[in-house]
C-alpha cells in the first residue's frame, strides 16, 4: 500500500507514543520509512512537540513531518479526546508530501492547519482545505510543524496523488427568509415584527414536537441573499448562503450572533441535530465517491461539537465514511474551525463542519466539490 495510518494512546504524552503510532503505520504500509508523515497530536503534547516531531522525523527517515497539535484526534481505528494520543498517517511509493510551492497544478488543493484564523495569505489564492486549533486558554501558541520544524502554521500538498474535498455542514432550514427590522451591533433585535427570540422559537416550534426548545449551540441564523423567500440547505454550500452562530440571549429578547446583522438582510433560522448531521455527511461521502471512487487514503477535519461529544460517544460522521471505504486508511482531528475552498473564491474558515478530502493515486486534476 502507498498509505498507512495509525493511532497510539496513553497515559503520558511522551515521543514514544508517536514513534509506535509511526511503527504500526509503517508496517501497514509495509514500508520502512516514509517519503511524507501526517501526525496530528493532543493538546497534551504541546510542551513536547518538537521533541517529538524529531523523534518521528528519525524514526521514519523522513523530513517531511507536518501536521498539528489538536484537541482530539482519529483514524480508521478509533478516536480519541479524554488522554495523550497520536494520530499519523505515512506517504510511501508514489505518493509524498511536498512544498505548497511544490508541483506542477496550480489547480491542486493545499493542506493546510493553523491557529484561531485564517493567515492573511490564506484567504485568497490556491484553495486550501484543513483545519484549525485556537489552543488552549486562548495562548498564543505554534500549534502546527512542516519540514519537522514546530511552527505557527502549516502548508503542503500532496505529491503524485489527485485530491478531492467536499464539505458536510448538518444544518436543516426551519422555515422561509425572514426581514431583519433592527440590529444593535451584534445583537439581533426584531425581526419581522417579532423580537429575535420569538421569531427563533416560533419556526423550532413548527418543525419540532419538543417540550423544550433545543440548546443554541444546536441552532443558527443562516444570512441569504435578499428576496429569497424559501431558502434551500443546499444554498449553504454555494456560497450565497452562509451560517452565523448564536452566542447568546437577552432580556430584551434578542440574540448576539458571531457576526453584525443588518436591518434590511434576510435570514432563515437552522438546527443541526445528530440525524440532520449524519444525512448531511452521508450526501458529502456519496458526493466525494462518485469523483473519487477508489481512493487511497482520506483526511478529515471535524469541529469538536460534531465529533463522540454530538452522537452520544459514537462518532457516526466518522463512520460514513468508514462505511462507504471499509479498511480505507483515514486520519483526522476535531478542531476549533475548519478550513475549506469557498465557492465564491478564496477560502473560507468555518465552525461546525466537517471538511473531507480523499487522495486517489489516479491521474488527473484535482478538484474540490461544495
Amino acid at each position: 500500500m502507498s498509505v498507512g495510518s495509525a493511532l497510539a494512546s496513553g497515559n503520558d504524552a511522551v515521543p514514544q507514543l508517536a514513534v509506535k503510532a509511526l511503527a504500526l503505520a509503517l508496517e501497514k504500509a509495509g514500508q520502512g520509512c516514509a517519503k511524507g508523515v501526517l501526525m496530528f497530536l493532543t493538546a497534551d503534547f504541546s510542551r513536547q512537540a518538537q521533541l517529538t516531531v524529531t523523534a518521528v522525523a528519525r524514526a521514519a527517515r523522513c523530513t517531511q513531518v507536518v501536521g498539528g497539535i489538536a484537541p482530539g484526534v482519529f483514524t480508521d481505528s478509533g478516536w480519541v479526546l479524554d488522554r495523550p494520543a497520536a494520530a499519523l498517517m505515512v506517504f510511501t511509493d508514489d505518493l509524498s508530501l511536498a512544498g505548497s510551492d511544490a508541483g506542477d497544478s496550480v489547480a491542486a488543493p493545499i493542506l493546510s492547519y493553523a491557529g484561531s484564523s485564517l493567515p492573511p495569505g490564506w484567504t485568497g489564492g490556491r484553495k486550501r482545505y484543513g483545519g484549525a486549533f485556537s489552543g488552549q486558554f486562548g495562548q498564543v501558541e505554534r500549534l502546527a510543524w512542516q519540514r519537522s520544524r514546530v511552527l505557527g502554521e502549516c502548508s503542503v500538498r500532496v505529491q503524485g496523488g489527485r485530491v478531492e474535498v467536499d464539505v458536510s455542514l448538518g444544518w436543516r432550514f426551519l422555515g422561509r427568509a425572514h426581514a431583519i427590522e433592527s440590529s444593535r451591533a451584534y445583537e439581533l433585535v426584531r425581526v419581522d415584527g417579532r423580537s429575535a427570540l420569538a421569531s427563533l422559537l416560533g419556526d423550532v416550534a413548527d418543525n419540532d414536537a419538543i417540550v423544550a426548545p433545543p440548546p443554541i449551540s444546536s441552532l443558527c441564523a443562516v444570512l441569504i441573499d435578499a428576496g429569497d423567500p424559501s431558502p434551500q440547505s443546499g444554498q449553504l454550500l454555494d456560497g450565497s448562503h452562509h451560517p452565523v452562530a448564536l452566542l447568546g440571549c437577552s432580556a430584551d429578547e434578542s440574540l448576539t450572533l458571531s457576526e453584525r446583522p443588518l436591518p434590511g438582510q434576510r435570514l432563515a433560522w437552522a438546527r443541526r441535530s445528530p440525524a440532520t448531521a449524519t444525512e448531511d455527511m452521508r450526501r458529502s461521502v456519496a458526493q466525494l465517491a462518485r469523483v473519487a471512487p477508489d481512493p487511497a487514503a482520506a483526511l478529515l477535519f471535524s469541529c469538536l461539537g460534531r465529533g463522540p461529544y454530538f452522537h452520544d460517544g459514537d462518532d457516526r460522521e466518522v463512520d460514513c465514511l468508514r462505511e462507504r471505504f471499509p479498511g480505507l486508511p483515514l486520519i483526522g482531528c476535531y478542531g476549533t474551525g475548519q478550513i475549506a475552498p469557498s465557492p465564491a473564491g478564496g477560502n473560507r474558515l468555518l465552525q461546525n463542519a466537517v471538511v473531507t478530502a480523499l487522495i486517489s493515486t489516479s491521474a488527473g486534476e484535482a478538484d474540490v466539490q461544495s
